[in-house]
């Protein structure tokens, strides 16, 4: 499996939601939980794809570390987002969209790189960016 494969899955998820945005969590080369944003469904402005996934996972292993696995979400972590991974120690974020990219077109976005909240975290978040990117921005047209 590579990134490609794990962002097609994100990108799914994503479709299954009315505002575009998947994640899905990745440990040993599995999917172990996948989510998409829900926060119109739910008015929960908490209910990012990032959010419910971690929620997801975390409540099903019954601990909230998240310490060696990856997460692929299909726009970068927002501030609430990244800050989430960094309090569960997850391993690597892999996003396709920027929040630059998202606010091109025009989408809500607070102007913080993820890697920002992570360099003033204490951790170290390895963020991959650009997987799968054309076809993140698409699922907004």
């Amino acid at each position: 499996m590579n990134q490609e494969y794990f962002m097609h899955l994100a990108i799914q998820e994503a479709k299954k939601g009315a505002v575009p945005y998947g994640a899905v969590i990745v440990k040993d080369n599995e999917v172990v939980a996948a989510a998409y944003n829900t926060v119109g469904l739910d008015s929960d402005p908490s209910a990012h794809a990032e959010i419910n996934v971690i929620r997801r996972l975390t409540a099903k292993l019954k601990n909230p570390s998240l310490e060696s696995y990856s997460i692929y979400t299909t726009g970068e972590p927002c501030p609430m987002c990244a800050t989430a991974c960094i309090w569960t120690g997850v391993s690597e974020i892999i996003y396709g969209a920027s929040i630059q990219d998202l606010i091109l077109i025009n989408q809500a976005q607070i102007n913080i790189a993820c890697e920002e909240i992570i360099a003033k975290s204490f951790r170290n978040i390895k963020v991959t960016k650009g997987v799968l990117k054309k076809e993140c921005l698409a699922l907004f047209h």
